[in-house]
C-alpha cells in the first residue's frame, strides 16, 4: 500500500505541537496539507512565537498550559529541547487520555526513553519514540514550512511495551508528511547520531567560537568565503537544543570527540614536520570517503 493510501485513511481530530519551532510546526503544517488533521493547538513559553505560529496557520490555537492543552488529544507531537522534554512529560501525564498517543522529535533516544517510562506511567505503552532526520539552522515557528519531511528518513524506536496501534498512528503520520520510516534500537541510533550529528555541531559551534575570540575576528570573518560558511552554517542553529543534546549523549560524543582530536593531532603533525605525504594520504582518504558517501546519497 502507498504512502497516500496510507494517509489516505489517517484522521485525527485534534493534535497538539508541544514546542511550536522548526520541527513541531513543520509537522503541523505538513499534516494541514495532507488534510488528515482537523485541529492543532501549539503549546509553547513564549507568546511572541505561538502569535507568529498562529498568524502564519501553523497553529489554530494556542496555550501556554500543556497539561490542560493535551486533553482530548488524538497524537501530542513533543518538539522541545530533549532537556525540558521529562518537565513535559510530568506534566502532561495525568491529563492524558486512555487514547492519546504521544511521540516526540528528539535527537536523543536513550535519555528520552528513560523519561517517558519514569514520567509518562501508563501512557507508556502508547508513546512512540521518533527522530525526524531533517532540519535546517533556524529555528521558531517562522522557520516551518509543509516539505521539511518530504522523502527524508524519520527514525522510530518503538519498545517492547508499545502497543502496535500506537506505532501504526505515528507512522501514518509522518509518511503523511512524505517521510520514510526506519526502525533502530535506541543505543544504536544514539551512537550513528554522535557521529554523523552531534559531533559535526560541536566542531561547528567550535571553530566559530575560536575565530570569534581573535582580535581581528570582524576583520576576518569579513574575507571570509564560501568554504567557511559551508563549513559551520549548522553553528546558527539553536543553543539551548544542542546543549541538551551534548549532555544527553555525552558518553558517545565523548568518545568520537577523543577520536577527532587524535585526527586533529595527525594532521598537526603533520604539518608541523612538513610531512606532505601524511597530508596528502589524509586529504584523499577523506575526498574518496566523501564521494562515496555523496554517490550513494544521490
Amino acid at each position: 500500500m502507498s504512502s497516500a493510501s496510507k494517509s489516505s485513511k489517517l484522521r485525527i481530530g485534534k493534535l497538539v505541537v508541544i514546542g511550536v519551532g522548526l520541527i513541531g510546526g513543520s509537522f503541523s503544517l505538513a499534516l494541514k496539507k495532507a488534510r488528515v488533521v482537523r485541529r492543532v493547538v501549539g503549546v509553547g513559553r513564549t507568546k511572541k512565537n505561538l502569535d507568529t505560529a498562529r498568524r502564519l496557520g501553523v497553529i489554530d490555537e494556542a496555550s501556554r498550559d500543556a497539561a490542560s492543552a493535551v486533553r482530548d488529544a488524538d497524537l501530542v507531537l513533543i518538539g522541545t529541547p530533549v532537556g525540558q522534554m521529562p518537565e513535559v512529560m510530568a506534566e502532561i501525564a495525568a491529563e492524558l487520555g486512555e487514547a492519546t498517543v504521544v511521540t516526540d522529535g528528539g535527537s536523543t533516544k536513550q535519555n528520552v526513553i528513560a523519561h517517558a517510562r519514569r514520567f509518562l506511567g501508563a501512557h507508556f505503552e502508547r508513546f512512540v519514540p521518533s527522530h525526524p532526520i531533517a532540519g535546517t539552522e533556524n529555528s521558531g515557528a517562522a522557520s516551518a514550512f509543509a516539505e521539511l519531511y518530504r522523502d527524508r528518513n524519520v527514525i522510530m524506536v518503538p519498545q517492547i511495551e508499545t502497543k502496535a496501534s500506537a506505532v501504526r498512528l505515528v507512522r501514518a503520520a509522518w509518511e503523511a508528511c512524505g517521510a520514510r520510516i526506519v526502525r533502530l534500537d535506541a543505543r544504536q541510533h544514539d551512537e550513528m547520531f554522535a557521529a554523523v550529528s552531534h559531533l559535526p555541531h560541536v566542531v561547528a559551534f567550535a571553530l566559530v567560537s575560536m575565530l570569534a575570540k581573535r582580535r581581528d575576528a570582524q576583520t576576518l570573518l569579513g574575507y571570509s568565503g564560501g568554504g567557511l560558511r559551508d563549513t559551520v552554517r549548522i553553528a546558527g542553529s539553536s543553543p539551548e537544543m544542542w546543549r541538551d543534546i551534548c549532555m544527553a549523549n555525552r558518553e558517545a560524543l565523548l568518545e568520537l570527540l577523543d577520536s577527532y582530536s587524535d585526527e586533529l593531532e595527525l594532521a598537526r603533525g603533520a604539518i608541523e614536520s612538513a610531512d606532505g605525504e601524511a597530508l596528502i594520504e589524509m586529504f584523499r582518504r577523506a575526498r574518496t570517503a566523501r564521494s562515496r558517501w555523496l554517490l550513494k546519497k544521490a
